[in-house]
């Protein structure tokens, strides 16, 4: 059965955007050696997407044209957003537990990917939803921005055990499992 992973980069000071969604210090990151294989390999086992809608919109803003998800994507958005041409995007606004089976439908026996934002992670965190969290921490303090789970109060508290543990030229990769 499909796991529901957030895979994400996070400022020491759990941030994981700038505010109004800028990633330029995240993205001085990219050339950090073994980071770019980590997700590569990560995307393998993902058989569906799913993001907020600024993280939709952002997508669509830094790269027309150019929609790189090749498996199902699902957006949660409160506002009206229209999929791209060729894109395998469903649009839905609801409690992202009324939609947990479709998704793993979609992801088969491939995981679904939780992409962003944090608070649409914060929401599946709540739901008890949430199977892995991978935050890859990067040194660097926003000092304030998108919190890597949203203002998400827990209806209990989660317990996650560390399952993995990477280390590559100042960022720390940590795999954690629900417990």
């Amino acid at each position: 059965m499909a796991d529901f992973v957030y895979y994400v980069g996070s400022s020491l000071d759990g941030y994981i955007a700038q505010d109004g969604g800028g990633l330029a210090w995240l993205e001085k990151f990219n050339g950090v050696e073994g980071l770019g294989e980590s997700y590569r390999s990560f995307e393998e086992g993902v058989g569906c997407v799913v993001m907020g809608g600024d993280t939709y919109e952002w997508i669509r803003e830094h790269h027309p044209g150019e929609w790189s998800y090749r498996v199902p994507c699902w957006v949660f958005s409160h506002h009206e957003l229209s999929a791209d041409d060729g894109a395998d995007v469903v649009i839905v606004r609801g409690d992202v537990a009324e939609f947990a089976e479709e998704l793993r439908r979609d992801a088969g026996e491939k995981d679904v990917y939780i992409v962003g934002g944090g608070d649409l992670a914060g929401q599946f965190l709540a739901a008890g939803l949430l199977d892995r969290i991978v935050v890859t921490y990067v040194p660097a303090v926003l000092g304030g921005g998108v919190p890597l789970f949203g203002g998400r109060a827990l209806l209990e508290a989660r317990d996650f055990r560390l399952v993995g543990l990477v280390q590559r030229d100042g960022t720390v990769e940590l795999d954690y499992r629900v417990a």
